[in-house]
């Protein structure tokens, strides 16, 4: 049985091949007089195309980790402006009998906040009463949303992303035993190699003694 068969026997969820366990190496080469050189090379590229795998995740995690608290701040402003516009439309209802002199000695006070221009650099705005939010949605694309729908269509990216975040942790999880995996059956067939050449060496040099 090739190496190359048992890496597309099983798979994880994803579709990242599980390694095998070389238990029996004699066995696994064929024989006492298998050639190791084949084997090797195929654990050489399995280890290899791991570690590019595990290159990969491991950004995309990178790139998760940083963008889910992106995703949830934005979500919690806009619930907060949701928030805000619904009670002040309750106020309003309440207000119906007032006068119009009273409803324009109490007018509705702007809200102050804080944006960040980059890393270090914040500026100040006043908010008003909004019904309406621009999201931007990458490549440098930005679209106006209805709060609800902004709320919504957060909510539903927040929840994709925790997913794949989960899944690619558990990827890695599952790439760095298989590493381990082909690490150490590359350390068993080596060794395996080396004693079989010191044992035919020391039965070469005893058949020699004793011709001599």
């Amino acid at each position: 049985m090739s190496a190359k068969s048992i890496f597309q026997e099983e798979k994880n969820p994803r579709g990242i091949p599980k390694a095998p366990f070389i238990a029996n190496v004699e066995e696994y080469l064929g024989g006492p007089d298998g050639a190791v050189e084949t084997p090797l090379k195929n654990f050489q590229d399995a280890i290899a195309k791991y570690r590019y795998m595990d290159a990969n995740l491991t950004q995309r995690r990178k790139g998760l980790e940083d963008k889910i608290p992106d995703i949830r701040k934005t979500l919690h402003m806009v619930e907060f402006l949701q928030e805000r516009r619904e009670g002040k439309n309750k106020s309003d209802d309440l207000e119906d009998d007032l006068s119009d002199e009273e409803n324009s000695e109490n007018p509705q006070k702007l809200l102050t906040t804080t944006f960040e221009l980059n890393d270090t650099l914040f500026a100040e705005a006043e908010l008003e009463n909004t019904d309406t939010v621009y999201l931007w949605l990458g490549a440098n694309v930005m679209l106006s949303y209805k709060l609800s729908e902004a709320a919504s269509l957060l909510r539903s990216k927040l929840e994709l992303a925790e997913v794949s975040l989960k899944a690619t942790i558990e990827d890695l999880e599952f790439l760095r035993e298989q590493l381990t995996v082909m690490e150490v059956n590359t350390a068993r067939v080596y060794n395996w190699d080396v004693k079989r050449r010191r044992e035919r060496r020391l039965a070469g040099e005893a058949n020699g003694k004793k011709g001599g």
